[in-house]
C-alpha cells in the first residue's frame, strides 16, 4: 500500500510540474506577444525623423503639387467661362455696389415711415418696473 501511495504522489508531483511548465510557457508567450505589439506600436508612432534635407525635399514636392492643383483649378474656371468673383472682389472692383442696395430700396418705394409721436410720451406710461416683484414674463391682462 505504501508503494502505491509513493507512486501516486510521484506521478501527481510530475503532473503538477508539467502543468506549471505549461502555464509558465503560456504566460511567457503572452508577455512576448504583448511586448511585440508594443514595439510595433512604437514603430508606427515613431515615423520619419524630420531633418532640413527631408523638409526641403517635402516642401519642393508639396509646392509642385499645389502649383499643379492651381493650374487645374484655373483651367477649369477658364473652361467654365468667366471666373466667378467673390463678394469682396466685386466690391473692390465696383464702388457703386456700396450704395446700390439703398438706391434699390429708394427706387422701389420701400421707405419705412415711423410715427415718432408714438414715442414722445413714453415717460407718462405707467410701468410696473419700479415694483421689486415685477416680472415682465408674467404680464397678463388686467383682470383685477
Amino acid at each position: 500500500m505504501v508503494m502505491i501511495f509513493t507512486l501516486v504522489t510521484a506521478v501527481q508531483e510530475k503532473l503538477n510540474e508539467i502543468v506549471d511548465a505549461m502555464k509558465n510557457r503560456r504566460e511567457e508567450e503572452k508577455l512576448r506577444e504583448e511586448k511585440e505589439a508594443e514595439e510595433a506600436e512604437k514603430v508606427a508612432f515613431q515615423g520619419t525623423v524630420v531633418t532640413i534635407e527631408n523638409f526641403l525635399g517635402w516642401k519642393a514636392k508639396f509646392e509642385l503639387e499645389m502649383a499643379e492643383f492651381r493650374r487645374k483649378k484655373q483651367k477649369e474656371e477658364e473652361q467654365a467661362g468667366k471666373p466667378k468673383l467673390t463678394g469682396k472682389q466685386l466690391f473692390e472692383r465696383d464702388h457703386n455696389l456700396d450704395t446700390s442696395d439703398i438706391q434699390f430700396l429708394e427706387d422701389a418705394g420701400n421707405n419705412v415711415e415711423v410715427d415718432e409721436s408714438l414715442f414722445q410720451d413714453i415717460e407718462d406710461l405707467d410701468l410696473d418696473e419700479d415694483d421689486p416683484n415685477f416680472d415682465p414674463l408674467e404680464m397678463d391682462s388686467d383682470e383685477d
